[in-house]
């Protein structure tokens, strides 16, 4: 693959069509919460699909990071504390919104001595107080590997428990404060603290990888115990940020999922507009 940066014009295959039906919907339901999405603070793309299909992943702990990576667009900055009724606000939001399958996730909260996993819990168990069928899927950060709170996120009743790797070794500088080793130990703790647990991950494509290094990026994570993924196309957010190297056509994105299918991953998503929370419900069928 390219090394050169390549002007920020979009191929066809990522001129998506926005659909505005349910939007305003969803946007007051999370505004009464008095809460924050990734979708909303991270500007993705497929904002207008999830919210017209009464989708959203809930953003818990701010909106407000305390590591600076140059992919993400959620703001830098020193966070506020956590708001103890915000797991009640999220349930009320899963209820108005008829949610059966949920994401939550959070910024890095390296200011918190367990990075938040007891508010992870607490926002399960506020989910299935309404409904014990409710499927939560969480994605959290590395909470620094420190292991009671891994203990506490494996089991507080989530089904699924996302980390994401992002992007191979050689391209860690983006992801300021992360290890890729780190990551991985991460998500094979947190199936041997409870091995009921599914473990999923996410990489985005485009970033200037070779197809042998996100191959062994396939390798590692299985060797951790995760055997759900999502691929996706990088997309900068602005000129502050990473820039596209690559864009990826639609039929690599399709190589990359045969080859990591082959490996013996339970499920795979790939395509240019995959997303770890997009499509969710489709992990676990």
């Amino acid at each position: 693959m390219s090394t050169e940066t390549i002007p920020f014009s979009k191929p066809k295959w990522l001129r998506k069509r926005i659909s505005l039906s349910h939007l305003r919907e969803v946007e007051e339901i999370i505004a009464k919460g008095k809460l924050h999405t990734v979708c909303q603070e991270a500007m993705c793309p497929n904002i207008g699909e999830c919210f017209s299909r009464r989708q959203a992943t809930f953003l818990i702990l701010g909106n407000r990071c305390t590591r600076r990576c140059t992919f993400c667009s959620v703001p830098k900055d020193v966070p506020l504390p956590p708001d103890p009724d915000e797991p009640a606000h999220v349930a009320e939001s899963v209820a108005a919104m008829g949610l059966r399958h949920v994401v939550i996730t959070s910024p890095t909260r390296d200011d918190l001595r367990d990075g938040g996993a007891a508010h992870f819990a607490a926002t399960v168990a506020a989910i299935k107080a309404l409904d014990e069928r409710i499927v939560v899927e969480l994605l959290i950060p590395d909470l620094q590997e420190n292991e009671a709170a891994l203990h506490t996120v494996a089991h507080s009743g989530a089904e699924i428990v996302g980390h994401n790797l992002e992007t191979v070794p050689r391209l860690y500088a983006i992801r300021k404060g992360a290890k890729y080793d780190r990551s991985l130990r991460v998500l094979k703790k947190l199936h041997e603290l409870n091995p009921q647990l599914r473990t999923k991950s996410a990489i985005m494509l485009g970033l200037g990888e070779r197809e042998a290094e996100v191959t062994q990026l396939l390798r590692d994570l299985l060797a951790h115990d995760c055997r759900l993924l999502s691929i996706g196309q990088y997309l900068s957010p602005g000129r502050d940020y990473a820039d596209v190297v690559e864009f990826i056509p639609p039929e690599r994105f399709d190589r990359f999922r045969d080859i990591g299918m082959a490996m013996g991953f339970d499920y795979i998503k790939s395509s240019p507009y995959t997303r770890s929370s997009y499509m969710a419900e489709e992990y676990l069928k």
